[in-house]
């Protein structure tokens, strides 16, 4: 099914409304446990992480709460509609999962060849329950506010390119949080922002050449979890600038090998 999106004042009204929900309830719901775990708040950290796991699900909240603003009940449907499987090759929903994890042995490839080996390793697989879970469930919480309900409005207005880069910008916005509770560097936390603004335009490209799979984007999602350089002991950056990176030079090479999957559209979705 296809949908319009339009691009005037009240569809800039409505995406506005989506991005304050989404970031402004996530912020809101993880900045006790950040103060907590600085001894800014009373009491144990654990009592706050209840709802700090609650606010990762403010994207999908946000997308419910918009999508019904804009259309009502068809709104909701048409977003869930977007799961459905498309009609494209198997290849792209194996594709979608693997890729991540590709880039980053490309990249791990690279580094030896040239950096010290025990820095880096080839992978870095999901090591506890908690790891398990959040691959599944957070791309599930993300991924409909993401690039089901913002992307293709986004891209109505500004094309594709530079609406990845600044979902790119908002979703790496939206971790500030996550990222500030284990207290990194101010280069760790960097490389951080920038790691996920490079995966926004992959993920884009996912997107774009699926028809506007929202599933695609969910397992594409489920792969960057499953070998995730965020995995690396405290303090071991290279890691994450290697796979950085590659996330970079993969999405440059998109961007110039494939430049009909950048091309503005004015109808997106599944």
């Amino acid at each position: 099914m296809k949908y319009s999106v339009g691009a005037g004042p009240s569809a800039r009204s409505q995406i506005a409304f989506f991005f304050v929900v989404a970031l402004g309830g996530t912020w809101l719901l993880q900045l006790p446990a950040v103060l907590a775990h600085r001894g800014i708040l009373p009491g144990a950290v654990d009592f706050y992480m209840l709802p700090a796991a609650l606010g990762g699900f403010s994207p999908l909240v946000a997308a419910v709460l918009a999508a019904h603003r804009e259309t009502g009940r068809q709104g909701i449907h048409e977003l869930i509609r977007s799961l459905r499987p498309s009609r494209i090759s198997p290849l792209w929903y194996l594709s979608a999962v693997l890729a991540f994890g590709a880039i980053h042995l490309a990249g791990v490839a690279g580094y030896r060849m040239f950096g010290e080996v025990d820095r880096v390793q080839w992978l870095y697989l999901p090591e506890t329950a908690q790891h398990v879970v959040g691959m599944v469930l957070v791309p599930l919480a993300e991924e409909p506010g993401w690039r089901g309900y913002a992307l293709p409005r986004l891209q109505a207005r500004f094309g594709p390119l530079r609406a990845s880069l600044l979902l790119g910008v908002l979703w790496a916005a939206w971790h500030t949080m996550m990222f500030l509770f284990p207290g990194p560097s101010v280069f760790a936390f960097t490389i951080a922002i920038l790691n996920i603004i490079a995966g926004s335009i992959v993920f884009s490209w996912f997107y774009n050449r699926t028809d506007g799979s929202l599933l695609i984007a969910i397992l594409a999602h489920v792969g960057a979890h499953l070998n995730n350089p965020g995995h690396a002991p405290p303090g071991s950056v290279a890691p994450l600038v290697v796979y950085t990176i590659s996330i970079y030079l993969v999405g440059c090479t998109l961007i110039v090998l494939d430049p009909t999957a950048w091309q503005k559209r004015r109808t997106q979705g599944p």
